[in-house]
């Protein structure tokens, strides 16, 4: 498997993971949900670190579709540079502390901001690199 490819697979993991702490924070903030709880939601104040995860969950699944377009491309057109690898490598590390970081709370907005960014950065390189080799 590529490495391009590896990291996609383990972003993947990591995305379709982060509903995990969103569901641990409604039970046990909230209980389990009941029957009647599908009609109107419970609407008893979440603690701020589950409000955090949801909000990481949704940026990430936001923020995976392109990611997974650009690797999906390059894949389709054989490109694998080490501009791609280390793009790719550091897209997922920046993910991963980003949900930390959000979820968390550490650092605030300062530092989950600088590493959303520093994933963005990522990404466009990826894409500027199979751009120019497209081209």
């Amino acid at each position: 498997m590529k490495p391009e490819l590896h990291y996609l697979l383990w972003t993947a993991v990591l995305t379709g993971s982060l509903w995990i702490p969103v569901v641990i924070g409604y039970v046990t903030s909230r209980g389990a949900l009941r029957a009647v709880d599908y009609k109107t939601a419970p609407t008893a104040p979440l603690p701020d670190w589950v409000n955090r995860a949801n909000r990481a969950h949704v940026n990430a699944i936001e923020s995976f579709a392109p990611f997974a377009a650009v690797v999906l491309v390059g894949s389709a057109l054989g490109v694998s540079t080490p501009i791609t690898v280390a793009a790719a490598a550091v897209y997922f590390w920046a993910r991963l502390a980003h949900a930390i970081v959000h979820i968390s709370g550490i650092g605030a907005l300062k530092l989950r901001t600088v590493l959303f960014v520093i994933g963005w950065m990522a990404f466009v390189g990826l894409a500027a690199e199979l751009l120019r080799r497209a081209a």
